[in-house]
């Protein structure tokens, strides 16, 4: 029997535990409202403000950038749909491997008078620089492009996207937002470097409680907000604060801003060993090709590694690797739920047969060297079984 080992992290990750310390006061005896104007009150507000500085400062931005969301659904939703409502309807353009949480939306807009479409991407997952250079002829008002791949961990050049953006439609701007909610932790994160007007994070990618997220947005970006009320986050995101969130998020952002110096080098490590593993048994890895004309800039997150093995459905060999303790995903947590292939897989050309035996691993702070032996270990006696068993079905 192999250790069990959890090797899901772009699913979820588990607390750590000073954040959890961060957050125990305002779950006990720091109950206050942060709109209460007496001492329990100006408690909250001030650990508020204090993990608003902590996560402005993670990304390069301004504390007042920051809008608190209840997650990263929440975030993207409001950049999308709010921006929109202050615009007049034209071209709303978003990659082809967005996540479920910007590509919804989209449709929502399309279905009100917007005209979406999905930017194409190239074999190994990148934008596809015809097909964008296309869309900007276009004028579009509004672009939504993630800044790594949940599935793949491709990432995209997304400062030089928002700059061509920002250069070929000045005379009418295009608002360019970009989803880094798994880039946050990995790699180095920088609003103003990026050039964006909206991006978003989340709390529970990077170590911190679920429940919080944030929207970092332009101020010159005229924002409707989804929930109307009592006019809190600026009045972009009424509603009570959740505060012991809000406080773990803070505290997750500067330990993974900490980490960066050391962590992505060792996690990349360990998913070239994996890599190098799965190949020799015969793997298809997507996204690996991005990285062949050099190593000189990364350009997947050192984490990820998503695969398939010819002849094995992926959702079967997730479920035996779970029984014998090996936790991972055939695709994104969000849409687990859909039975079709990785939408992102056939926007890359995958064939649809090869996309439905997608396995997904992502590392963490917690995965070794020993977990990753472990499972290649586990996963080649699987894989035999399962040929085997094909072979007598047939």
């Amino acid at each position: 029997m192999f250790a069990p080992a959890y090797l899901d992290y772009n699913a979820t990750t588990p607390l750590e535990p000073t954040v959890l310390d961060a957050m125990l006061p305002y779950l006990t005896q720091q109950y206050g409202n942060a709109s209460s104007r007496h001492e329990y009150g100006r408690a909250a507000r001030k650990a508020i403000d204090e993990a608003r500085q902590q996560v402005a400062q993670a990304v390069g931005a301004h504390p007042t950038e920051v809008v608190f969301t209840s997650g990263g659904s929440e975030a993207n939703n409001l950049f999308i749909k709010g921006a929109a409502a202050n615009l007049k309807a034209g071209l709303l353009a978003i990659s082809s491997i967005e996540h479920p949480c910007v590509r919804e939306p989209a449709k929502v807009l399309a279905k009100q008078g917007w005209t979406m479409h999905e930017i194409a991407v190239d074999a190994a997952g990148r934008i596809d620089a015809d097909d964008y250079a296309a869309v900007l002829d276009q004028q579009p008002r509004l672009l939504s492009v993630m800044l790594a791949n949940n599935e793949t961990g491709v990432l995209q050049d997304v400062a030089a996207l928002a700059a061509e953006a920002n250069g070929r439609t000045a005379s009418a701007r295009a608002w360019f937002h970009s989803d880094a909610v798994q880039a946050l932790g990995k790699i180095k994160v920088d609003f103003r470097a990026l050039g964006v007007h909206g991006l978003t994070v989340s709390s529970h990618k990077i170590g911190g409680p679920k429940g919080a997220a944030a929207l970092i947005v332009d101020k010159r970006v005229e924002i409707s907000p989804l929930i109307s009320g009592g006019g809190h986050e600026r009045g972009l995101r009424s509603g009570t604060e959740n505060v012991a969130a809000i406080v773990g998020f803070g505290a997750a952002c500067e330990i993974a801003v900490q980490r960066l110096d050391t962590e992505p080098q060792r996690l990349r490590a360990l998913r070239n060993e994996l890599e190098q593993g799965l190949a020799q048994q015969g793997a298809r890895i997507f996204g690996s090709a991005v990285e062949a004309v050099g190593q000189s800039a990364m350009r997947r997150l050192p984490n990820t590694v998503y695969f398939s093995i010819p002849g094995i459905d992926g959702e079967t060999l997730v479920g035996k690797l779970d029984r014998i303790g090996f936790a991972v995903a055939s695709g994104a947590a969000c849409s687990s739920a859909n039975p079709e292939p990785s939408h992102v897989l056939l926007a890359m050309g995958v064939d649809s047969e090869v996309a439905r035996g997608a396995v997904r691993i992502s590392l963490g702070a917690a995965t070794t060297q020993q977990q990753i032996k472990d499972f290649l270990v586990a996963l080649d006696g699987m894989v035999v079984q399962l040929k085997g068993l094909t072979a007598l079905a047939s």
